[in-house]
């Protein structure tokens, strides 16, 4: 028995969280999955699995192992998909993992798009606005809007992602124009708990030095679209993502403030983990979506 099929009953056993789930799902039986489980512990000379009648675990050596195997096991039938590549004959699952603020706003329907182009796949969209770790969760790709940092990753840029600092007109009369953002420290704002700078926005001067400044507000959401519409509400100012504002914008629902202050450091990426064959399904995915991005205006 050659040492890739007992890889392969491993990984199996693993991923079902025993043997009998891994018997039923891989249509192998329970005695074989274990003989080539214990066939491999004998050849590499350590325990991978603890066993008993209520409880299965991985070892420390096991966990070590599973990550590593599984990533040699996609690298294998990743080529074989490549030497057997046809685009116009995708298929199996693509798993994809999303922010939710992608997911909800306009630019989202670009993923329904992919899917209704390419029935013959099955798609696992995870709305998500955690950093998922792609490898260890079983991911084939991620939508990230981000500055980029981790180089263990491969990216392609959508487009760019812009915030924008929403008020109603109505407001705006109210308080007078708004010049620095140092006087958002004494207006009313509109706390999205859901983005990285919470009550603290960050800004950027004419010499390029970041700053940022304390806001506050009886008014908290968990969710950018509901933050533009208290905005819209005149409870006080957001800051939400442009693609968010942009129809309340184009509409004059709400005017944008500050605009020069505004960091342009964060794009929208498609994120997939470092492999020499790229699968079939994940490149399509990722052209799609950036013609897609370029078609709709919003391309980098």
């Amino acid at each position: 028995m050659d040492t890739l099929t007992r890889i392969r009953a491993y990984i199996d056993v693993v991923d079902a969280e025993g043997f009998s789930a891994a018997s039923r799902k891989v249509g192998k039986s329970k005695a074989l999955l274990s003989k080539y489980v214990r066939e491999l512990e004998d050849e590499l000379g350590a325990l991978l699995l603890n066993r008993t009648t209520r409880q299965f675990s991985m070892t420390e050596a096991g966990h070590t192992y599973y990550r590593t195997a599984s990533e040699i096991l996609k690298e294998i039938d990743n080529l074989a998909d490549l030497v057997r590549e046809n685009n116009t004959d995708l298929k199996g699952k693509l798993k994809i993992s999303a922010p939710r603020t992608f997911v909800d706003a306009e630019i989202g329907q670009s993923l329904i798009d992919f899917g209704r182009e390419h029935p013959e796949l099955s798609l696992e969209i995870v709305s998500d606005d955690r950093f998922v770790d792609l490898v260890e969760e079983g991911f084939d790709v991620a939508i990230r809007i981000t500055r980029l940092e981790d180089s263990t990753l491969i990216a392609r840029k959508l487009g760019d992602f812009y915030l924008k600092i929403c008020v109603a007109p109505e407001f705006l009369e109210k308080t007078g124009p708004i010049t620095h953002p140092s006087e958002l420290s004494r207006l009313p704002c509109v706390i999205d708990t859901n983005g990285k700078s919470h009550s603290n926005w960050r800004f950027i001067d004419a010499k390029g030095t970041n700053f940022s400044v304390p806001v506050s507000g009886h008014i908290e959401v968990n969710s950018p679209t509901s933050a533009v519409r208290a905005a819209q509400s005149g409870l006080g100012i957001a800051q939400v993502p442009e693609f968010i504002a942009r129809s309340r914008l184009e509409s004059g629902a709400v005017v944008s403030i500050l605009d020069d202050y505004l960091p342009a450091d964060r794009g929208i990426y498609a994120i997939y983990p470092h492999r020499r064959y790229l699968p079939a399904k994940v490149r399509t995915f990722v052209d799609f979506l950036h013609n897609w991005f370029r078609k709709n205006g919003d391309g980098a």
